[in-house]
């Protein structure tokens, strides 16, 4: 790796880059349809990108989670994190949530809530999430509900 960061987006070109990568991962990897991958809320959302020097290896968005109850900690959620296929198994997907949660932090959250595909709560849990709920389908895709204090 010649460069590896994490950065949070604030140029005008950097949302398309994030959305490449979901496309790639969700829609084309995953078979998300893209209608649903492309949801209409990323102009209300924060994105990061992570870069291994100019190449784009993952992203993922943050946004405010409306606690309809509103008695709860402060939660923002995290949604679309995503890391290339060629890339995973090189600690990305820690360097992302790593980013999002402190920025979260800095945000004055107190919680991050997430649907985690079911095949990576394991890496959820090893980052301190605790899945709630019974399992439910996303795209087809089976998630569970998990959050993190901050």
């Amino acid at each position: 790796m010649s460069d590896p960061r994490v950065e949070l987006v604030t140029d005008e070109d950097a949302p398309d880059a994030a959305i490449a990568v979901r496309r790639d991962v969700f829609v084309e990897g995953q078979g998300v349809p893209e209608d649903r991958e492309l949801d209409g809320r990323d102009d209300e959302a924060t994105h990061f990108l992570a870069r291994d020097g100019d190449a784009v290896v993952g992203t993922a968005r943050l946004r405010e989670y409306d606690d309809s109850e509103g008695d709860g900690p402060r939660t923002a959620k995290v949604e679309r994190v995503a890391v290339r296929d060629a890339r995973r198994g090189e600690g990305w997907g820690a360097r992302i949530m790593a980013a999002v949660e402190d920025h979260a932090r800095e945000q004055g959250y107190e919680r991050v809530y997430l649907h985690a595909q079911v095949p990576v709560v394991a890496f959820y849990e090893r980052l301190g999430y605790e899945a709630h709920g019974e399992e439910f389908e996303d795209a087809g895709i089976p998630h569970r509900e998990m959050t993190k204090g901050l």
